[in-house]
């Protein structure tokens, strides 16, 4: 049975990265006595995989992971055993049951969601909230990204599938997008925020940003005509 797992990452979980995540939740299924599916050969290993890896130091509201298990009283059961043997600073949200066609994680992934605020003390000196739809709306929103041999200059626009400013519960101005984040257009919401505030005279300090994943997305539509649900969505309670 292929499972889809959901999880929270905040708290000082955002300062451990993805390869240690990974080992963290290899211990804590062993602790849930989750009946996990391994792989054959000489050195047998949780059948588990990943969606898009989170910038360490980043929070998250959806995360996910895909682990194939031998058996399963229900996704409540699921749930419920690994959040006892979580740690402050990882929730289990959701546990989905996949169809065997079902493509993993990491392959769904096309899109994400952010929420970013300015850190106290880093807020930008000209009105941000009020000009953020004027830089959204230019036909195209050009940047310098670094590769691993050379520079070059990209066009970031038609990754950027929504990009406002709103309020939060708190009453506080935010940012909010939704942004490509498939293998082979991944756009970090840092690089926008970097160029929207070169676009007013300003360089963006590297403290500067508190980043929030709301929430991961697969396109159901087309290229042309995409259609985000969150991964979750794909699978069903049982």
């Amino acid at each position: 049975m292929k499972l889809r797992i959901k999880f929270a990452k905040f708290g000082a979980m955002r300062f451990i990265g993805h390869l240690d995540v990974m080992r963290y939740f290899q211990k804590a299924i062993r602790r849930a006595g989750i009946d996990i599916a391994y792989s054959g050969g000489f050195s047998p290993h949780q059948i588990m995989s990943f969606a898009a890896p989170l910038g360490v130091g980043l929070t998250s509201n959806g995360e996910y992971m895909d682990i194939e298990v031998v058996s399963a009283a229900s996704s409540e059961d699921i749930k419920n055993s690994l959040n006892k043997a979580m740690v402050p600073g990882i929730e289990i949200v959701s546990v989905t049951k996949l169809s065997d066609n079902a493509m993993n994680a990491m392959a769904s992934v096309t899109a994400a969601e952010y929420t970013v605020r300015f850190r106290e003390g880093y807020e930008p000196s000209f009105d941000w909230a009020h000009l953020i739809d004027a830089f959204y709306e230019q036909p195209s929103i050009l940047v310098n990204k670094k590769t691993k041999k050379s520079e070059v200059e990209m066009d970031i626009k038609p990754a950027i599938y929504s990009l406002k400013a709103v309020v939060d519960r708190n009453g506080t101005a935010v940012i909010r997008m939704l942004v490509d984040a498939s293998s082979s257009g991944n756009i970090k919401p840092g690089l926008v925020i970097e160029a929207f505030m070169k676009e007013h005279g300003e360089t963006l300090s590297q403290f500067a940003l508190e980043i929030t994943r709301e929430d991961t997305f697969t396109n159901t539509g087309t290229a042309e005509m995409p259609v985000f649900i969150p991964l979750d969505a794909v699978g069903d309670q049982f």
